[in-house]
């Protein structure tokens, strides 16, 4: 367990409750949620029956989770396809960008009054913002403004258009006597037909507005997020409709912070609670607690000085994780990056920081070893020397070395400047004259003392001239 909460937990917290949250009220009217809730059930007696040691039952309900997981998302791939729609924040940029309907409202709703009083049935969609396309089926294509008479005439018993539902799109009627999804909803009254029910099924996927008139009782009724209002008047449609439509986001706007906050204050509370419980047994599973080693590495060494010499090559961490869920790094990933900015010339004592380490979140060190460590650094130092060539062997009978010629004779050699004070020159390669059977010109590298780097060339021509 944590001995002191960090921030990321709090945001990891409230993170997860509104993405729970958000996923409730999408699915809380659909099939997807029921069987959401039963898989959750079954996870928690997979924890129990695995916690208690019933290897058969905790084993079997494992299997069946990779394949459960598959089924759903085949079965409800509508379902969770809706979801990232409403969740992606382009969907503002690139989705409809229409400036709302400009059919008259006034007219419209007293004409779904009309229809009302004479027991007309009849149910008109209103899309908004999300396409509704993938869910009417069997629909008559239409492209017609939106009027009161055409309304009268599809939706008037025996018209070959008016079972079904009309579809409004961008203000004009797109589609006539189209098939709408019903909902599976159990708390809807035994009452309400074919109508009420597909009505509010369409607004439990979507955002779409739906009006709904009954034939039986001649009521007047507006569904929105699979909920459904009962209207009384047309003026009091006239005016929701106008607001849903023409100003989708007015009603939000006048909603308070703590409306929003403790709205629906039950549900927010369980989700909170539930993803507080499952933060709480996730990290309450002590990782595991490991011995591994990491490189030392130095950066930012001062222009006018080397690094001579350093007392450790790789240091020992004991590294522990939060939770279980975390995965440790492994042998060799770690590099300690040591800072030798405020280095002097001679011994200097280094202490290992904790902050010396890039660890993945949720790892720390509980053991450094060693806990400190010497470098020691000398004065940076340039010199010119001479290049002598190492002649190895002896020439051939009847030959003789005339001379010999080295270009460049002198190179620029850069060091410690214990090293370049006692440094005169420096000696090439070897050249075997037991091989040389005439003058020759040949190039051969500089062997550069260690710790001493050869500024202007590393290798040099040789030119022997031999006579008889």
């Amino acid at each position: 367990m944590y001995s002191l909460i960090r921030w990321q937990d709090i945001a990891d917290i409230i993170i997860m409750s509104f993405l729970l949250y958000q996923l409730y009220g999408w699915f809380k009217h659909t099939k997807a949620f029921q069987v959401v809730v039963g898989l959750g059930s079954l996870g928690v007696v997979y924890l129990i029956t695995k916690n208690l040691g019933f290897f058969m039952t905790s084993w079997i309900l494992q299997e069946l989770g990779t394949v459960i997981f598959v089924l759903i998302i085949v079965i409800f791939q509508t379902e969770i396809r809706q979801a990232l729609y409403r969740i992606s924040p382009l969907r503002r940029f690139f989705g409809r960008q229409d400036t709302g309907p400009s059919f008259d409202f006034a007219e419209l709703c007293s004409t779904i009054f009309s229809l009302a009083a004479s027991n007309t049935g009849a149910i008109l969609v209103f899309q908004r913002n999300e396409p509704l396309a993938e869910y009417f089926t069997n629909g008559v294509p239409l492209d017609s403004s939106v009027n009161g008479h055409l309304l009268g005439c599809i939706f008037k018993d025996g018209s070959p258009l008016h079972d079904g539902a009309l579809i409004i799109q961008n203000g004009r009627i797109t589609t006539a006597s189209s098939h709408l999804p019903l909902s599976v909803s159990n708390d809807i009254p035994q009452h309400f037909g074919t109508r009420h029910r597909a009505g509010l099924g369409l607004t439990e996927r979507s955002d779409a507005v739906v009006v709904i008139v009954s034939e039986e009782r001649g009521e007047v009724s507006l569904a929105l997020s699979g909920n459904l209002e009962k209207i009384e008047t047309a003026e009091e449609l006239s005016t929701r409709l106008e607001s849903l439509l023409l100003l989708p986001d007015r009603d939000e706007a006048h909603i308070t912070l703590m409306k929003r906050i403790f709205g629906n204050f039950w549900p927010k509370l369980a989700i909170v609670a539930l993803v507080l419980i499952s933060w709480l047994i996730i990290t309450a599973r002590q990782g595991e607690i490991v011995t591994t080693t990491a490189q030392v590495q130095f950066r930012n060494l001062p222009d006018s000085l080397l690094l001579r010499n350093a007392s450790v090559e790789e240091v020992e961490l004991q590294l522990k994780t939060f939770s279980s869920l975390i995965q440790l790094p492994k042998q060799g990933e770690l590099i300690a990056e040591i800072d030798l900015s405020k280095t002097r010339v001679g011994s200097n004592k280094i202490l290992f920081r904790k902050e010396d380490f890039k660890l993945p979140s949720g790892v720390m060190i509980t053991r450094i070893s060693p806990t400190s460590f010497n470098v020691t650094m000398e004065k940076r130092v340039r010199k010119l020397v001479r290049v002598v060539p190492r002649l190895t062997g002896t020439l051939p009978a009847g030959l003789h070395l005339r001379k010999v010629t080295v270009e460049p004779s002198e190179v620029m050699m850069e060091g410690p400047d214990s090293i370049m004070a006692r440094m005169g020159s420096v000696r090439t390669e070897e050249v075997r004259l037991s091989s040389l059977d005439a003058s020759t010109t040949v190039t051969k590298k500089l062997e550069v003392p260690a710790h001493i780097r050869a500024i202007s060339a590393d290798t040099v021509s040789i030119q022997i001239q031999l006579g008889s």
